[in-house]
């Protein structure tokens, strides 16, 4: 079975060491999403569709609300030892303005990109770090992360071009139904969403709704559902010691173990393992400012 051998989480996002057994099913996040082999055997993920190899020298980027899946190709006994980031972009937007469109969905226009010998030293730093988290001041550590994730990117990603990054897709505005649809997702998350539900709460055919939802949002309905419930079970599992049974059942989930189930294919793990391995880091005492890489 996977298991988590470390995982942070705070302001930057979620940094998650991750011994990998098995597939997961095809989902996404609000975060850039870096995916970078630390150990073990060969794996792949699966973006939009497109098999992308994960090796000692390539790494995987995935955009923000872009469909992946991790492909476990290596045998049953074999494992795979990834190093996933979940970034926020507002936290890189914070640290380096030229960053701001982090979320933008082409922000990195290949999937599958080399690990040059630099980078992978700094994730080799990086990795021994997560083996000493208790030791890890937060200053120390989103220094440690912006500077793999600029040296992972920075030949391969339009951040320091704005103005050519917006030419290929200029940012548009969210429908207002759109956001009507998505407020009241957060606000149900209890609750099994029908299309035909959703839609009529649109105001809209079915097939209009859910033509509108992709353009908007670029997954489905049923995907930014669980996106939803994965991060709400994420929030409550590391800031608060509530019975895993009372939050599968707030989140929707008559049982336990589907909860347990619908967590593990998200993320490879059970609920209670997550809540066993999260470290929490608060904010450095003062605030980011914008700076250069070390790359």
């Amino acid at each position: 079975m996977s298991k988590a051998i470390k995982i942070f989480q705070g302001r930057f996002g979620r940094v998650a060491l991750l011994d990998m057994t098995a597939s997961l099913v095809p989902h996404a996040h609000h975060h850039c999403h870096i995916l970078i082999k630390a150990g073990g055997a060969d794996g792949a993920f699966a973006v939009r569709g497109e098999r992308q190899p994960l090796t000692d020298e390539t790494a995987v980027l995935v955009n923000a609300w872009e469909p992946h899946a991790y492909i476990h190709e290596a045998p049953p006994e074999a494992q795979t030892l990834i190093l996933a980031l979940y970034i926020e972009p507002s936290w890189l937007a914070d640290i380096q303005r030229s960053l701001s469109l982090s979320a933008h969905p082409r922000f990195f226009p290949q999937s599958c990109v080399g690990i040059r010998p630099g980078t992978r030293k700094i994730v080799e730093e990086f990795v021994l770090e997560l083996w000493w988290a208790d030791e890890v001041a937060a200053a120390r550590l989103e220094d440690l992360l912006f500077n793999l994730v600029i040296s992972v990117i920075d030949s391969y990603s339009g951040w320091r071009d704005l103005a050519g990054l917006l030419r290929t897709r200029p940012p548009t505005a969210m429908d207002p139904r759109t956001r009507k649809v998505i407020s009241h997702m957060r606000a149900n998350l209890s609750r099994d969403f029908d299309m035909e539900d959703l839609a009529a709460h649109a105001g809209l055919s079915r097939a209009h709704f859910f033509s509108l939802f992709q353009r908007d949002t670029h997954v489905t309905p049923a995907v930014y559902a669980n996106v939803l419930r994965f991060e709400a079970a994420v929030q409550r599992l590391s800031h608060s010691s509530e019975p895993v049974g009372d939050v599968a059942h707030d989140l929707g989930f008559s049982a336990s173990t589907h909860f347990a189930r619908f967590f593990r294919q998200h993320q490879g793990i059970t609920p209670t393992d997550y809540r066993r391995v999260v470290n929490l880091f608060d904010p450095p005492a003062q605030s980011s400012t914008t700076r250069e890489p070390q790359i």
